[in-house]
């Protein structure tokens, strides 16, 4: 299958509607998470409540994702953001266990729209992610996929270790019977 060329453009104020589609037509995301579990103050109210959350904190500027458009529907997103916008990480005490430094951004979620899996939306996520972090200042960034023949492609909600493989992130280790800790040093722009 010949991979498709996608649009990425950052989470902000004007591509909130974007956003906005795409999360409610996949049922909230995860069940109502709006993609605000990794924020501090996680995802423990409702979906309603969560959407604003998550709508407050993009007119705030304090949260970062790069959408993935495709015929300016977005279809895909990864959200990023510095460890201490997105401190909730997945498997997070046996990541601190051997924890030497903090990178500098972390991508915390890679979401797929349902028709749109398998088309390269998480490669066009990710990469779009490492252009809006050498936009920023670049540095260390991390990510903690998992092997896609492990868990079902609705459930990768941080990307397929392949993927990221594949943009050139190395494997640190292992903190999950599955996950991993992978990193890259971005150059600024």
């Amino acid at each position: 299958m010949e991979r498709r060329t996608y649009d990425v453009v950052p989470l902000d104020e004007s591509s909130w509607p974007l956003f906005e589609a795409l999360v409610e037509a996949n049922n909230g995301v995860f069940g109502g998470c709006w993609c605000i579990g990794f924020h501090p103050e996680g995802p423990r109210a409702s979906a309603e409540v969560n959407r604003e959350r998550k709508r407050q904190r993009v007119l705030d500027g304090t949260t970062h994702a790069a959408l993935v458009l495709d015929d300016g529907a977005c279809v895909g997103w990864a959200q990023f953001g510095t460890p201490e916008d997105l401190p909730r990480i997945k498997n997070r005490p046996a990541y601190e266990k051997e924890l030497t430094e903090l990178p500098d951004w972390r991508i915390a979620c890679c979401y797929v729209g349902k028709g749109h899996r398998r088309q390269g939306v998480s490669t066009a996520a990710i990469a779009g992610v490492l252009d809006l972090v050498a936009q920023r200042g670049g540095g260390r960034v991390e990510g903690y996929p998992e092997a896609a023949g492990d868990v079902a492609a609705g459930f990768l909600f941080h990307g397929a270790l392949s993927t990221y493989e594949q943009l050139g992130f190395t494997r640190e280790r292992k903190i999950g019977k599955h996950r991993w800790v992978v990193s890259t040093v971005v150059t600024p722009a």
